[in-house]
This record gives C-alpha cells, structure tokens and sequence, in this order.
C-alpha cells in the first residue's frame, strides 16, 4: 500500500486530495490499483476562507478541537490559528481490525431499540462504562464471532472496530466487567421477552395467533457442582457423557422468538407445556392461539385441560394410532397439497386428524426400513452360522444378548422376523435356532411407509391448511440449530447456575439479531443467509491512519476502507450506507496498542 496525493483544480483554488492504494495483480499477469482508504483534504497554502477545518479529539486534553492540517512540504500560512504541519511521507497503517460485520451488528441492536430498553432496566446499575455498552459487546460477539468472555476480552475486542462503534475505550471490556453484567441481566429476561414481541409486532406485523413451542438440550464441560438444573438426561447432540440443561423455546410461524425457558437437564418433554402455556398467558395474556408442537410434547391430560380451556393445539400423533383410525379413513378423498404430497381429513371423538403422504418420504424410509432388514439378516445368518449340532460355540444366553444388539439396531424391522431360541437350558443349534419371514407385518409396513397423522381440535379444520401450519416447525428447528451452531450456545463452561442461564439469555438476544436480519434479507435479497451476509461485510476493515505531526504529536484518523463491488451491492439491495468516518484523535508520546491485562487492572 502507499500513499495517493490528487490535485484538483476548482473555482480558482488548488486541492489536494490523498488516499491509500494498493497494487492488485490480475490474472493477465497485468496490475490494477484499488483505493482502499479516503483521507479527504489537506490544506495547501490557501486562503483563510478556504481553509479546511477539522474536528479532533485532544486525548490529552480530553475535549475536542478544531484543527487545520497542512502537509510537512508546504510553510504555514503566516497567521494561521490552530494549524499543524503533518508528515505524509512518515505515515503509518495500524491496528486492522473487523468494522463491518461489528456494524451491522450495532445497527440490528439499534433497530430493535435494544440500547433504549436495556438503559432503562439497568438505570441503576453503577459503572464506569454504560451497561449497555458491555451487554451489546457480548450480543454482538455472540451473533458473529462467538466466543467466551475471557476471549473478548484478550482477543476479540482488540481485533473489533467495537470501541469506534459503542464510543468506548477498553474498559468495556474488562474480563471482570463482562461476568458482571451477566450477573444483572438475568432478572430482566420476562421484560425483555415482552419488549421484543412488540418490536416484532411493530417492525414486521407479526401475529401470535399461531406459536410454535418445542425443546433442544446443550451440554456441559465441567463437573457442574453448583448448578443444580445440571442433570443427566436425554441429549440431542450426542454427548450422554455430560451433564444438561433443556431449552424450551416459542417462535412465531415465521421464526421470530418469543420466549424460552431453561429447564433440568433430566426434564421429560411432556412435563413441560402446562407450565408453559401458563407463563405465555401471563406474560402476553389470554388469547385464542393455536400451539403446533411435536409429539412426545403434550400428555392426554395437557390436551384435555386445553380443549376444556378453549385453546387450540395441532400435535404430531405416532404411527401407532393409524391402526385404529383406518376405518375413519377409508371414504374420505385425498386432497394434493402439491406434486408428491397427498392428506386427508377425518374426524373422531370431537377431534380432527389429518393422514399426511408423501411420496419422497415413503421412498426414503423404503431404503432405511431395507438398509435394517439387511442387517438384520446378516446378523442372524452369522449367529446360526456359529451354532454346530454338537458342540455350539455359543451358549444360550450369549445368543440372547445378541439377539437384543441386533433388535435394538434393527428398529420397528425386527417384527419382520420370527426367530424361534432354543428353550431354556439348551445350547442354541441349527435344529432349535432358526427364523422365518412374517410376510404379514412386512406388507402392513410398507403401506404405512410416508405415512403421518397430525391431531387438532381446531374449529375450522381444513386438511391442507392444517398440513401446512404444522410444516412450519421447521423454523423452531432453524432456531435450535443456528443457537447451537452459528452462535455457539454449547457447550457451556459456566459453573455457577447465574451466569450459565445469562449465557443462554445472551444467545437469545443473538438470535433475535439474527432473525431480524433474516426477515430484512427475506424482501431484499431473498437469496442470502444471515450468515453469509454477516461474512461478506467482515470483509470491510478499519484501520488507524498515524501521522506523526511536527509538533512531536501523533494524528491518528480511524478509518474503515472501501467496500469491494459485491459488498456495495449487497449494502444497496439492503437500503443501507456505511456510517461517516469516526473522529479524528490526538495524542502525544508514542503509539502503544491496549494491552488487556493493564486494562483489566484499570477497570
């Protein structure tokens, strides 16, 4: 990179304008230049009343000024009044860091009026830094570059053009600052819950006719000594080894959150949605809603207090119940939901099912249900290869633990065998150890492959639109994955109960960013994933521009660089333009990079 002076003349007078260039090499073996910085003017020998002035923030006098800069190779104007001779040819790039992703994030939490709110929930809080200002450091951490607290502080800050953005120093950014408001936000989490459905009612006339209510889990690194809802239980990600907490979360049809829940890790699914329906009635009051939930969710008893209390749901059903529905479902039509996707209606006992087919779906679980059946018998068949007349070499109960392995991978297609065991006290040989095919369940279950049955007591129930609503489940798994993966949810390391619920509350608030950046992206660039977006104006740095001054003092002039032609288009299709240049600062002595740990000790 180098230094670029332009001269332009205009109305009589001489201006010269510098920037820095860079030297690009093309393909064709041939250089091109690409402006990535804009210093703006710097006076010549002008007139008074041409003169450029410019704001600067005197670091040592802790105010600002205005100063006018001349270049090193031009005099000072006899008379000039606040002027300063700088010296382009000493000039230095420091301290590149991210500027764009950072400032879409700010710009998301500025419009869903997150600064505003949580200003005034923590009014009363004391610090030298807004509190604010550290939680939005954390949220937008949390929504690009997920990481720990210690890692915002020795890294991640330094590597952000965040100070720039929140108009702080260092400080916000305190290792000790940063547990500590996690400790304060935690109690303000039902408020926050309210203040964001009504920015997603205000922004984007949202409707919570509808909600979509399920559970995910995230594990634990650590012995979890004291956080007691730290239990063993079911885990979704694999890791059976860890301790857990249960998430229990609502969206709207079109993601948006609303509220969540943190719960024991040893949590059952269906002992949670009482509580929950009463926590969503007390916080957005009684309503006539409809929960769409998975099966496994709801008990008998939760559908039956909901059809008494006149709330509707849409659950899924398992398989099990279309054996005893089939009569109900014999003369009812078939309804095309579109090319490979069938339902149809029926109803029972003042309730409406809906038989959902799909085509590719039944093909999918054909390949699974033949893939297990293979196994199956390749299982069996070396089972009773290893049983000799004679001398076995395999005892009875050595073949029944085995047996128990192959069921267990074989699923719902070990009813597809009749395997006869010898009896109790014989060693297993070919006599008394052998199989058959049950044509019967194998016919029953490839008429049901691509089968489902949905259930509501809704007052107005169509087939078609039923199918639908339930579909849009699909976006509170959108919400577990991208919690989990783009933000980093788990595993948690916390282990004080406090901050690990503070954790999950941060991501939360990511996920908010995140959601309404995608509903943006959803009219603008239809084509774009949050993420991808987010990537993209990474690309646009800042960086400090020093120039010594012959007074002995440094210029330092923050600036992001240009966008590259994909990121202007894509900051045009979404209607947004880079913010001004920061301030100019100036500063005597030398130029030193913070250092975290004299920062800390500072805070």
């Amino acid at each position: 990179m180098f230094l670029r002076q332009h001269k332009r003349r205009k109305n009589g007078k001489t201006h010269r304008y510098f920037s820095v260039v860079e030297n690009r090499r093309t393909g064709a073996g041939s250089t091109t230049q690409r402006q990535v910085l804009y210093l703006g003017e710097i006076n010549d020998s002008q007139q008074e009343a041409w003169r450029q002035t410019l704001a600067v923030f005197d670091e040592d006098r802790r105010q600002y000024c205005e100063l006018s800069l001349f270049p090193d190779d031009r005099p000072l104007p006899p008379g000039a009044v606040d002027a300063i001779s700088v010296k382009l040819d000493q000039m230095q790039l420091r301290r590149p860091r991210s500027f764009g992703d950072c400032w879409l994030g700010c710009l998301l939490w500025n419009r869903l009026h997150l600064s505003s709110f949580w200003n005034m929930q923590l009014i009363d809080a004391r610090g030298e830094v807004p509190w604010a200002k550290v939680l939005q450091l954390l949220v937008v951490n949390r929504l690009i570059d997920p990481g720990s607290e210690l890692r915002i502080h020795r890294q991640w800050f330094l590597r952000s053009a965040m100070d720039e953005l929140l108009e702080v120093d260092f400080a916000v950014a305190g290792k000790d600052r940063l547990y500590r408001c996690l400790d304060r936000i935690l109690k303000h989490k039902d408020s926050f819950c309210q203040f964001i459905a009504q920015q997603w009612k205000t922004l984007f006339d949202t409707s919570f006719d509808v909600l979509l209510y399920d559970l995910t889990s995230t594990y634990f690194e650590g012995l979890c000594e004291q956080i007691p809802k730290a239990k063993h239980g079911y885990n979704r990600d694999g890791r059976g080894d860890c301790r857990q907490v249960v998430i229990a979360l609502v969206v709207t049809p079109d993601g948006l959150p609303l509220a969540y829940e943190v719960l024991a890790g040893n949590t059952t699914d269906k002992t949670t949605l009482r509580q929950f329906l009463a926590k969503i009635q007390g916080m957005y009051g009684r309503a006539r809603r409809t929960w769409v939930m998975d099966r496994g969710i709801p008990t008998e008893a939760t559908l039956k207090e909901m059809r008494e209390a006149g709330t509707q749901y849409l659950v899924g059903t398992p398989r099990s119940m279309l054996g005893k529905l089939e009569q109900q479902f014999i003369d009812k039509p078939w309804q095309q939901v579109h090319e490979s996707m069938q339902v149809k209606l029926a109803q029972h006992e003042g309730e409406f099912y809906v038989l959902a087919h799909s085509n590719q779906r039944e093909l999918k679980e054909r390949a699974m249900h033949r893939r297990r059946f293979k196994a199956y018998g390749r299982g069996l068949h070396a089972l009773r290869r290893r049983c000799r007349a004679g001398k076995s070499r395999l005892s009875r109960d050595t073949l029944l633990g085995k047996l128990a392995v192959l069921k267990q991978k074989a699923g719902r297609m070990a009813g597809a065998v009749i395997v006869y065991i010898p009896d109790e006290g014989k060693r297993p040989t070919r006599e008394n150890f052998h199989y058959e095919l049950n044509a019967n369940f194998s016919r029953a279950s490839q008429e049901r492959d691509g089968s489902y049955i949905l259930r509501s007591n809704a007052t107005q129930a169509d087939a078609a639109t039923m199918w639908s609503m339930y579909m849009q489940l699909t976006w509170i798994e959108a919400a577990f994955k991208t919690m989990k993966s783009d933000l980093a949810i788990r595993p948690i390391w916390h282990q004080v109960q406090p901050r690990v619920e503070a954790h999950i509350f941060v991501a939360f608030m990511g996920y908010c960013l995140m959601a309404a950046l995608r509903k943006r992206l959803e009219l603008a660039a239809p084509g774009l994933s949050p993420t991808a977006v987010l990537e993209q104006l990474a690309g646009i740095k800042m960086v400090d521009v020093c120039l010594p001054t012959s007074d002995g003092r440094w210029l330092i002039m923050p600036r992001h660089t240009e966008p590259e032609p994909e990121q202007l288009m894509l900051l045009e299709k979404l209607g947004l333009k880079l913010p001004a240049q920061p301030p100019p600062r100036i500063r005597s002595g030398k130029l030193l990079m913070p250092e975290p740990e004299e920062a800390q000790t500072s805070a």
